[in-house]
C-alpha cells in the first residue's frame, strides 16, 4: 500500500493526533516506548489535545509526522523537538549540542514490515538536518533494553547507541540506551 507521509498540517486534525496517539498507548509494546499511559491520556480534555496539535502545526520547535493512507487513515506518526544545548530536557539527561529528540514512533501493527516507520523516520531526520536555527548537530532518541524490535528499526535507520543510558521513570532497574545519527560536516545529514 502506498502512504503519503507528511506534517500535521492543520489544527484541525486535532481529533486524529488524538486517535492515533491512543491507539499508540494500546500497543503491546506502549509500557516500555512511551513515557505515557493510555489512561492517562484519555482523561486529557480536547484543549490538551488542541495545543499539543497546535505545537506541532507551527513547527518551529515540534514537528509531527504522520504516514497518511490513500482513502486518509493515519497508520503511523513520529514526532521530533527541538532541544537546545545545555537546557533543561524534560524526560533524558540535558543536551551538550543543539540536537532535535524522536519520540512518539508507532506504526499500526497492519501497516509495520511495510517500511513506513523507515520513512517517517526519514521525514524527522530531513526537518531536522534543514533546521538553521538551531542547526541540529544530532538527532537523538531513547530506546528501552527490551525492545530489541524497535532497536533494530533505529539501527537500519542510522541511529548508533551513544553510551549514555538511564532509568525509565518509574523502573530504576531498567535502562533506556541514547542512540544518536549526527550530522556529517559534508552533506549536513548523519554520517
Amino acid at each position: 500500500m502506498d502512504y503519503v507521509i507528511r506534517p500535521v498540517r492543520d489544527a484541525g486534525e486535532w481529533p486524529r493526533v488524538k486517535e492515533l496517539r491512543l491507539a499508540a498507548l494500546q500497543d503491546p509494546a506502549a509500557d516500555i516506548a512511551f513515557l505515557d499511559t493510555y489512561e492517562k491520556a484519555l482523561t486529557q480534555p480536547d484543549s490538551f489535545w488542541q495545543e499539543r496539535t497546535d505545537g506541532a502545526v507551527a513547527g518551529g520547535h515540534v514537528r509531527q509526522f504522520v504516514a497518511e493512507t490513500p482513502d486518509g487513515r493515519w497508520v503511523g506518526s513520529v514526532t521530533g523537538i527541538v532541544e537546545r544545548a545545555g537546557a533543561e530536557a524534560h524526560f533524558a539527561p540535558s543536551p551538550e549540542v543543539d540536537q532535535v529528540h524522536v519520540v512518539g514512533v508507532f506504526v499500526r501493527p497492519e501497516a509495520r514490515g511495510t517500511g513506513v516507520a523507515q520513512e517517517l523516520l526519514g521525514a524527522a531526520l530531513d526537518w531536522a538536518w534543514s533546521l538553521t536555527e538551531p542547526r541540529a548537530e544530532q538527532v537523538r532518541l531513547f530506546v528501552h533494553e527490551r525492545n530489541g524490535r524497535a532497536e533494530a528499526l533505529y539501527t537500519k535507520a542510522g541511529f548508533v547507541r551513544s553510551g549514555v543510558t538511564m532509568a525509565p521513570p518509574g523502573d530504576p532497574a531498567a535502562k533506556e540506551y541514547e542512540m544518536v545519527a549526527v550530522r556529517s560536516p559534508a552533506s549536513g545529514g548523519p554520517r
